[in-house]
C-alpha cells in the first residue's frame, strides 16, 4: 500500500503541531509549511526534509510554492489541511477591532487565513483528485461571534473561510475530493 501524504500549513505549534504528530504516528508522510525554519526539536521522522518555509502572507510566495510542493508529492496528495492562521494584537496584547485595525493588517490576515487556502487547493487540485483526497480548512468559533481575544480581521477571515469551505465542497465534490471545516 502506498504511503499517504498530507500537506499541513501552520505546523510550528498548537493545532498544527498536534496534527503533524498524530498523522506521522499513523504512518502518513507529512509535508509541513510555516514561516519558520524547521525546529529540530520537533519529534517526527523526516520532519526537516519534509518542511517548506513559506510565508502565506505573501501571495506571490504562496503561488510559487505550488511547484515546490508538486516536486515533493509524486502526483498525489491525500490531504491538505489549511491550518495556518494569524490574529494580530494591539499594544499589550489588546484585541484589534474593526475601528482600529490597519488595512494592511487586514490584508495580511486574509492572505494567511483565507486566500492561501484557495491558492493551495486550486493549485494542487490535480494531485488531490488523483488521490481522491480531502481538504480540511481549520476555522474558528470566533468566526461566528465576537471573541474577547480574536480581533475583527481574524474573526471575519475565519467566517469567510467557513463559507469558502461550503463553496469548495460544492466545487471539489464532483471531482471526488471531500472538503470540510
Amino acid at each position: 500500500m502506498q504511503q499517504r501524504t498530507l500537506l499541513l500549513t501552520g505546523a510550528s505549534r498548537g493545532i498544527g503541531h498536534a496534527t503533524v504528530k498524530r498523522f506521522s504516528a499513523e504512518g502518513w508522510r507529512v509535508l509541513t509549511c510555516s514561516r519558520q525554519a524547521f525546529d529540530p526539536r520537533c519529534p517526527w521522522p523526516g520532519g526537516e526534509e519534509n518542511h517548506i518555509v513559506l510565508d502565506l502572507a505573501d501571495p506571490a510566495q504562496t503561488i510559487a510554492a505550488i511547484e515546490t510542493i508538486r516536486g515533493r508529492i509524486d502526483g498525489r496528495l491525500d490531504a491538505l489541511v489549511n491550518n495556518a492562521g494569524i490574529s494580530p494584537k494591539g499594544a499589550g496584547g489588546a484585541r484589534l477591532g474593526a475601528l482600529d485595525t490597519d488595512l494592511r493588517v487586514w490584508g495580511q490576515v486574509f492572505h494567511v487565513n483565507f486566500f492561501a487556502s484557495v491558492v493551495l487547493a486550486r493549485g494542487l487540485r490535480e494531485e488531490l483528485v488523483a488521490a481522491g483526497g480531502s481538504v480540511v480548512n481549520v476555522t474558528s468559533i470566533a468566526g461566528g461571534r465576537v471573541h474577547p481575544f480574536a480581533g475583527a480581521a481574524y474573526a471575519t477571515s475565519k467566517a469567510a473561510l467557513a463559507a469558502l469551505t461550503r463553496e469548495m465542497a460544492h466545487d471539489f465534490g464532483p471531482l471526488g475530493v471531500r472538503v470540510n471545516a
